[in-house]
């Protein structure tokens, strides 16, 4: 079976259609994340209704994390053994209704900040389940040769919906009553649900085809997803992907990388919410439009990913992108002014989205199909399991100095990327040509 089919050789995958199917898991995506960027935007601030203690605003920040830590390899066996579109609707009906308690709670006049962190924990459980399907599913209903840009795709409307629309809106019902934003996020759960449970039974589970190098740690290239039933008969152990990920020489060294970087970003953006409101005197009913802004910056860097990927090398743009974040991070923390503050927040942003973009790719081609859901989970569990601890230590720095978190996260980076140079620029080397069995 060839991995290029004959259409693929003839049509460019710039101009061939993500196809019907992508449309509806874009869709689920979009609305799912209009929910999320509701209920991240109100929650936090809530919070400050509450309290104004960088460390208590930033357990929030961490709460969110925690479930990456201890339940971001269940679910990835979860999503490599169930039914992915049922898990996605699952996961969207529990955060559906966490939002529900919460804005209950808000009308009675019962909420604190221990329901606040019951309720971020509930989101982020629902959060490991549907990104983890929905990154899984994504090569069951697009070509190989068309994940970048299915990939860019999918965070441009998260970060479109989020900043421009949800966190905006957010930040206006918000100042009209403290659990509006939570009875509309909680609308906004229901459409993935009917969505998700649409998508083709290819979408919910995939197998590979023998792969090159697979036991040997070396580069999966031309894996094809199949359908299979929706639930195997046997068991999917995650030291299947354990095993996987530690012989694969690349991914492992890039997963510490990604996680040491990680963590600076949690760290300076513990304190974010508290940087903008007392460092730079912003409104609260303003913070919407100020996320926005800076989702100006990480709208483009998804958009302009696989332009520049297919121009300049996937290396070469995943290098050059940790250089400018570390840059406008410090940026950020030397902002003299609310304008700057904003366009170094928004150049940082524009250099993740331009990361993360080709990263979600390069994850897609390597790792096989069947190990996909436990290896991202691992991953994952590895990498944002450790954000709620930088996100506690920056906010405990923040306690001192809102501005430094964000002059010390920008030094760790730009010192681990220098570092780790020849790793992240040999990423355009790691996808061999797709291969025929």
């Amino acid at each position: 079976m060839s991995v290029i089919t004959a259409s693929s050789t003839l049509t460019p995958p710039s101009a061939r259609p993500l196809g019907r199917d992508f449309s509806r898991l874009w869709t689920a995506a979009a609305f799912s994340n209009l929910a999320d960027g509701l209920g991240r935007t109100a929650v936090p601030l809530i919070a400050t209704t509450l309290t104004r203690d960088p460390l208590l605003i930033s357990l929030l920040g961490a709460a969110a994390f925690v479930p990456w830590l201890v339940f971001g390899v269940p679910a990835g066996m979860i999503v490599d053994r169930f039914d992915r579109r049922r898990v996605m609707a699952l996961a969207n009906t529990v955060r559906g209704l966490a939002a529900v308690g919460l804005a209950v709670l808000t009308v009675a006049g019962g909420l604190d900040v221990t329901w606040l962190l019951v309720g971020t924990l509930v989101f982020g459980f629902g959060e490991t389940l549907f990104d983890n399907a929905t990154n899984a599913v994504i090569p069951s209903v697009v070509a190989r040769d068309q994940l970048d840009r299915a990939n860019g795709r999918i965070q441009a409307a998260q970060i479109t919906i989020d900043s421009f629309l949800a966190q905006p809106v957010a930040g206006v019902l918000f100042a009209v009553s403290l659990g509006l934003p939570l009875w509309l996020g909680a609308a906004g759960y229901i459409v993935p649900i009917a969505l998700a449970l649409l998508l083709p039974v290819a979408a919910a589970r995939s197998r590979s085809s023998s792969v090159v190098g697979g036991d040997r740690g070396e580069v999966v290239a031309g894996a094809v997803p199949e359908p299979l039933p929706a639930a195997p008969a046997a068991p999917v152990p995650a030291r299947d992907a354990l095993r996987y990920l530690w012989r694969h020489r690349f991914l492992r060294a890039l997963v510490v990388f990604t996680s040491v970087v990680g963590c600076a970003f949690a760290f300076a953006q513990a304190p974010t919410l508290l940087y903008f409101l007392d460092v730079h005197g912003l409104p609260e009913i303003a913070i919407g439009f100020v996320t926005a802004g800076v989702g100006v910056g990480a709208l483009a860097g998804s958009l302009l990913a696989a332009r520049l990927v297919s121009r300049f090398g996937r290396g070469n743009v995943m290098w050059g992108a940790n250089l400018a974040a570390a840059v406008c991070m410090v940026g950020v923390g030397f902002a003299p002014n609310l304008v700057v503050a904003i366009v170094a927040y928004a150049g940082m942003a524009f250099a993740v989205s331009l990361w993360n973009v080709p990263w979600g790719a390069l994850r897609q081609q390597i790792i096989p199909p069947d190990l996909f859901g436990r290896t991202l989970g691992i991953i994952r569990t590895l990498t944002w399991g450790l954000f709620p601890v930088a996100t506690v230590l920056g906010g405990l720095v923040a306690s001192l100095d809102l501005r430094l978190p964000f002059i010390t996260a920008g030094i760790v980076c730009l010192v681990a990327t220098t570092i780790c140079t020849r790793l992240i620029r040999s990423a355009s080397a790691q996808v061999s040509p797709a291969v025929s069995e």
